[in-house]
């Protein structure tokens, strides 16, 4: 008989409950790391055979002190794999398997998929559209991008996740107080040109570097909107066989492939401009955000979660069959009341009431694009008149 085989997970955020319970289906005995502050949280107990907590402030972990934790564990356990299941958790996971030397991505490429300028350079390598763009490191190079590149632009965290910390430069003069306001870390950011358009994600799942699965679809307001202008979170599949789909699914592999990815899931986002060009604006080796996830299971029957566990834990090429290849929209939206009444929405399409205290979310289901469009249009308006409430972008990331 075969040994059993252990998969340590890595989650400083509330999330991954399916990989966790896909990995032990598997037949993999399972661990998780999570942070001190996540003690109390619902974890499916019945899918782990340990729990370990790392001592966090704001959900960040020390790296060198996880390191010598984990490596304290595998005195007495031994590790075959290592999970990251929240964005922030990716490089932690890789310097793991770097110590450790259990298989899996390693610290350079995880760069790619953590790190906004190295992923634009290493797109630009490859000959990817994208928005031009500029280290902050060098001033003499900022004024020679700003003179030539036409604004507005957009400073951004290279190691952030979503929107967060992301802030518009309309003019030159605007940028010097910014950076001297971030001090020591202005050069933790990158300098882009603003496109304006509509945006897209597109959600893969990779075996043996090539998406086995993909999926694309378009985001109502961009999430830049809607972080810093208090909006409404939406998203839609694409139309199945349209140019947007067939463009979005072709540059997603492009990305993927440039970055190295060898086996898991990822999250892409990319930009569509006035003139009908996509452009790429960032990936990441994780699952969608958001309910993203709730999104894509509606409209195709698979759960990624439980897809990237399978993925990650075959020897061999692993095939995604999805049990159907239809349509769904999402909605999210902070909310006025503590605890919304969701039942107002009883349209046979609603297939997920998402309970959150102050939030509203949706998600719907139909075989007919038209009836997915139609039904955003009006739970846009009705959360707009009945519920919807704003407050300022956090700081940082939350649960």
């Amino acid at each position: 008989m075969s040994e059993l085989r252990t998969i340590l997970c890595l989650a400083s955020f509330h999330k991954g409950h399916e990989f966790i319970r896909e990995a032990k289906r598997e037949g993999w005995r399972v661990y998780l790391l999570t942070s001190e502050s996540l003690r109390g949280a619902e974890w499916p107990s019945e899918a782990l055979d340990d729990i370990f907590f790392m001592p966090d402030i704001d959900k960040v972990w020390n790296r060198a002190d996880t390191i010598r934790a984990v490596s304290y564990m595998a005195r007495s356990r031994k590790i075959d794999r290592i999970a990251a299941l929240d964005d922030f958790d990716v490089e932690t996971a890789a310097a793991l398997r770097e110590h450790l030397r259990v298989p899996g991505m390693g610290e350079t490429t995880a760069r790619y998929f953590r790190d906004k300028l190295a992923m634009r350079l290493k797109a630009r390598a490859a000959g990817i559209a994208m928005p031009e763009f500029t280290a902050v490191i060098n001033h003499d190079d900022l004024r020679e991008f700003m003179r030539t590149v036409p604004g507005p632009w957009l400073l951004k965290p290279r190691l952030q996740a979503s929107a967060l910390g992301i802030f518009k430069i309309n003019h030159p003069d605007e940028l010097w107080p910014r950076l001297e306001q971030l001090g020591d870390d202005a050069s933790f950011h990158v300098l882009e040109r603003f496109i304006p358009g509509q945006v897209f994600h597109v959600d893969s799942i990779i075996s043996e570097k090539k998406p086995v699965f993909a999926i694309a679809a378009r985001y109502g307001a961009p999430p830049l909107d809607v972080m810093h202008g208090g909006g409404i979170f939406t998203s839609a599949i694409c139309e199945h066989g349209s140019d947007d789909e067939r463009a979005l699914i072709v540059a997603n592999a492009a990305v993927l492939r440039a970055m190295g990815h060898v086996r898991g899931a990822s999250h892409t986002e990319f930009i569509k401009a006035v003139d009908g060009t996509f452009h790429f604006l960032e990936t990441s080796a994780r699952v969608g955000g958001a309910n993203i996830m709730d999104l894509v299971q509606a409209a195709t029957g698979l759960n990624l979660w439980a897809e990237w566990a399978k993925v990650e834990l075959q020897e061999a090429a692993y095939k995604v069959h999805p049990t159907c290849k239809e349509y769904a929209g999402l909605l999210i939206s902070l909310a006025r009341q503590e605890w919304p009444d969701l039942s107002v929405f009883s349209d046979k399409e609603v297939v997920l009431r998402i309970a959150k205290r102050h939030h509203v979310g949706l998600v719907w289901h139909s075989r007919s694009f038209a009836r997915v469009e139609e039904l955003e249009r009006r739970y846009v308006a009705q959360v707009r008149r009945d519920f919807h409430a704003s407050q300022p972008a956090p700081a940082k990331a939350t649960d």
